[in-house]
């Protein structure tokens, strides 16, 4: 904030008390009356309140807390007071606030907060299906960064962003971190607790796969409705365990692994369990056969002891606060609610029951666990593998943001368009929807398509043209008006398949557990190697800004005149600091050069020089060289490749 920077990173290991940290700089910057009015963003409700409650009864000087001393405004106030210093908001209701509402006069203007302050800002979040927020849907991780940066851009504000896992998109908007407190510092300076080695367990079903033969006869069921229909199979269908209740249900796998589980697990302990299910139904199935687990081999045992905690669950963050404070539940089974953010120090245990493939994903899930309870004796955590995680786990050099890219169905669109939303918003889903339509009807069957018209009223055809020439603000009520449609047309792929799910039979029964991460290492700590790969991945990021530039440049300067290239030169010197800056300011890049003649333009490496560097200048004897000594990785093969032709260029 000295260098008057306006994007700053704070990169610490979960549960290393970034909310803390905040509170306490927070407290500082206002009473420097550095800033006036903060803007507290977050990702969903529950941790708005949780946030809430920290600012609430964190004390900051003489037994004072946050919100005692400054004005503290809460999810339930839209626009903050006169008097408000921290108001938190979701990021949801930001967006809506910013892109969507019904006049610019309407929109918060730029200068309502003079800081911003955005936690768990590494995420995709608002594709995260289990969200009970649902205030806005974003197509892919492209709109919701597009999004998410023109809300940050709106306001005129410095902005901090907190997080455990940052990803590139996020050093994009927020730059490299100023400060970095790694799960393994944290684990040394003994603020957070380290996990043993994880308990992996195989079964018969998740070594060997799920396989159906050829004219076998298998139930499928319809997820949304939950409707079974008996098929014959015209063909063998197999599934590996990374389709297990996701892409085929198997309810002797989960009551397998659940008869496994109760031998490390005691439900009159007073730790807690977490387990990750592939969805909600799958979540469903979980909970009940360890509830029977758990009753066969402890007895009698009340319901509530395992809970589902999803987004759609009736109250739930009074459900989360019971999980975190209460007795009950001890165990909870959830999707991707509970990976970032929720603070439950007596989890103890942590069960994969799904593949996680990213590595961000994979730190967050493990973040439940990290935190201190001396409260009950915790020491190391344990982590249980039922699905092979660490052979599949996403490598460091592949990491994405963590981000669902739902498909879309008709049924949501239907929904989109009869909702909320500005003309523009509305025309958008409209053309999705008769872009959608136009290929679905290809494919619906007699029954669908007598269904459609009952429903409708009329032929899919003629809905087609209906959308293809109605007002938006009229289609929006007729939609609404016909609530089943979507269903009725998601019914089956986009091929004419039925969308239905088979269910298994197939026995299954533990054949080993082994401590160890099978044939893979154990993964390195995030933040030390994320800071390793930000800084090559920048330096070939740079190589490549460079080159991709230098194509558009080349083809003018074999074109030009010899001396019209000084109206070109800035063109090449902005982009040589652009990449500068992008290395952090250590320089520039050796990487080649131009070296201009009064009859020829060469872009390569000159002769008298040690390594390959960038210069520009009108002559060979007026050169205004522009380089530094960070040299070209040798293991750098894109840099390579990217050099190779570059070099042999000669106009």
């Amino acid at each position: 904030m000295a260098d008057n920077r306006r994007a700053m990173l704070v990169a610490m290991a979960t549960g290393t008390g970034k909310t803390k940290l905040a509170i306490a700089m927070l407290y500082r910057l206002i009473s420097a009356r550095r800033f006036r009015r903060i803007c507290f963003v977050v990702d969903r409700s529950a941790l708005g309140r949780q946030t809430n409650d920290e600012f609430t009864t964190t004390k900051v000087v003489n037994g004072k807390a946050f919100a005692d001393i400054f004005g503290l405004k809460g999810l339930a106030d839209v626009t903050p007071d006169d008097d408000t210093r921290v108001h938190i908001c979701t990021i949801q209701g930001l967006v809506r606030r910013v892109l969507y509402s019904e006049s610019a006069e309407d929109a918060p203007p730029i200068d309502q907060y003079d800081l911003m302050v955005v936690d768990e800002c590494h995420r995709g979040y608002l594709l995260d299906r289990e969200m009970s927020d649902g205030d806005l849907s974003f197509r892919d991780q492209s709109d919701y960064v597009s999004k998410y940066r023109r809300v940050l851009e709106h306001f005129d504000a410095v902005k901090i962003g907190l997080t455990a896992t940052p990803a590139l998109h996020t050093t994009d908007i927020f730059g490299k971190p100023v400060f970095t407190y790694s799960y393994r510092e944290a684990v040394v300076d003994g603020f957070l607790n380290d996990h043993e080695p994880p308990i992996r367990i195989a079964t018969k079903l998740s070594e060997g796969g799920i396989h159906f033969v050829r004219e076998d006869t298998v139930d499928f069921v319809y997820p949304p409705t939950g409707q079974v229909e008996t098929i014959i199979l015209a063909d063998e269908v197999n599934f590996e365990v990374e389709q297990f209740n996701k892409g085929v249900v198997t309810v002797p796998f989960n009551r397998a692994v659940a008869e496994e589980l109760v031998k490390y697990i005691d439900p009159s302990d007073p730790d807690k369990t977490l387990i990750f299910a592939a969805s909600k139904a799958h979540a469903d199935i979980l909970v009940k056969e360890l509830r029977d687990a758990f009753r066969k081999a402890y007895g009698p045992m009340k319901d509530e002891t395992v809970q589902r905690l999803t987004g759609d669950v009736d109250k739930i963050e009074n459900l989360i606060l019971s999980f975190r404070n209460d007795p009950l539940p001890k165990i909870a089974v959830t999707v991707d609610l509970l990976t970032t953010g929720v603070d439950v120090p007596k989890i103890t245990n942590i069960v994969f029951m799904r593949r996680v493939n990213s590595r961000i994903l994979y730190e967050q899930m493990l973040g439940r666990a990290t935190r201190l309870c001396p409260e009950i004796g915790k020491g190391a955590f344990r982590i249980f593998d039922a699905v092979d995680l660490y052979a599949h786990l996403q490598d460091m050099t592949d990491m994405r943001p963590v981000a669902a890219e739902p498909k879309f169905t008709l049924t949501k669109l239907f929904e989109e368009m009869a909702g909320h939303g500005d003309a523009p918003h509305k025309n958008r889903v409209r053309e999705q929807i008769i872009v959608r339509l136009r290929r679905r009807i290809k494919k619906l069957t007699p029954e669908m398509r007598a269904r459609f018209e009952k429903e409708a009223g009329e032929t899919p055809e003629a809905s087609l043209d209906r959308f293809m020439q109605g007002d938006p603000g009229d289609l929006s009520n007729w939609v609404s008006d016909r609530p089943n449609l979507g269903p009725i047309l998601d019914w089956t792929n986009e091929d004419g398949t039925p969308r239905y799910v088979p269910i298994s039979e197939h026995d299954d029964e533990v054949i080993s557990v082994t401590r160890g991460y099978g044939t893979a290492d154990k993964p390195e700590d995030f933040l030390d190697k994320f800071t390793q790969f930000v800084r090559d991945n920048v330096r070939s990021d740079g190589y490549r800004l460079v080159f991709l530039a230098m194509s558009d440049i080349r083809p003018r300067l074999s074109s030009v005149h010899i001396q019209s290239l000084n109206h070109i030169r800035p063109t090449v010197q902005s982009l040589f600091q652009t990449v500068s800056k992008a290395s952090g300011n250590r320089g520039l890049p050796h990487c080649g050069s131009i070296v201009t003649t009064p009859g020829k333009v060469e872009f390569g490496k000159r002769p008298s020089e040690t390594g390959p560097h960038f210069a520009f200048g009108k002559t060979e004897t007026s050169v205004s060289r522009l380089h530094s000594d960070i040299p070209v990785p040798a293991k750098s093969r894109k840099s390579r490749d990217i050099l190779a032709p570059a070099r042999r260029l000669n106009y």
